[in-house]
């Protein structure tokens, strides 16, 4: 009966998302503004988004080869194993993340969700993970934004990969400054016991391999302290599913 309403659910939130891009983003471009019957046109897809760069497999930073591991992961391995990104955080294609998160443009997220199932059907030896959970938002930014744009993300992810989602698996039980608005070297702290596995969710973490879908991964502390909660509770295995990642500076 549950998954029978959740798949209601799912079909109802994909014609809203229809509904929405055919009024809220009308025939138009969503980087360039050009007229196209497509939320990206071809040419911005091409050039912005077509090219494929080799990165850390572990922390998806851009490599300068072909080497598996980048140096910083080799020295001092994360809590997750994995991470897959649709393309760097960098303009213009940013544009497309922040008319989603601060914009309230939720037709994108449908957008952003096949960038990154494109990517990760790149990736060589994908190994699917069994469930994935968005990075929760505490409380009071959730609202203040009214919606989680990981969240906004993940449902699509999920129907494109075929995997569970579960949207409640993690709770943020302590509210937190906004990563971006913290100096670099305090942003381990910042997240500091921020995340718990939900109780009645614990026991699907058993042995399992988790996705953890997110917006933007910057310095990596938010999706590493969710990751290290949610191997604290059994999984086995953590990948990170980020729509973009912030080059290094």
């Amino acid at each position: 009966m549950r998954i029978a309403t959740q798949h209601r659910l799912d079909a109802a939130w994909q014609a809203l998302c229809q509904w929405l891009g055919a009024t809220v983003l009308p025939a138009q471009c969503a980087l360039c503004g050009i007229g196209c019957s497509q939320v990206l046109c071809p040419p911005c897809r091409t050039q912005y988004l077509g090219y494929i760069r080799p990165r850390c497999r572990q922390c998806a930073n851009p490599l300068a080869d072909v080497a598996t591991l980048c140096g910083r992961c080799l020295h001092q391995r994360p809590a997750y194993d994995a991470t897959v990104t649709a393309f760097d955080y960098a303009a213009p294609v940013d544009q497309l993340l922040l008319q989603l998160k601060f914009g309230a443009r939720l037709a994108l997220a449908p957008l952003l969700a096949e960038l990154l199932h494109v990517a990760i059907q790149q990736q060589q030896a994908w190994e699917a993970p069994q469930l994935l959970c968005p990075v929760p938002l505490g409380p009071a930014r959730l609202a203040q934004r009214g919606f989680n744009q990981a969240l906004e993300i993940a449902r699509p992810l999920a129907r494109l990969l075929d995997v569970h989602l579960q949207p409640r698996l993690a709770l943020r039980v302590r509210e937190t400054r906004a990563q971006s608005g913290v100096a670099p070297q305090e942003r381990q702290a910042n997240l500091a016991h921020a995340f718990a596995i939900a109780p009645e969710c614990a026991p699907l973490l058993q042995g399992c391999h988790v996705g953890i879908v997110d917006d933007v991964m910057s310095s990596g502390h938010t999706v590493n302290a969710l990751a290290a909660a949610c191997k604290r509770a059994g999984a086995v295995k953590v990948s990170i599913l980020v729509v973009a990642r912030t080059p290094p500076h």
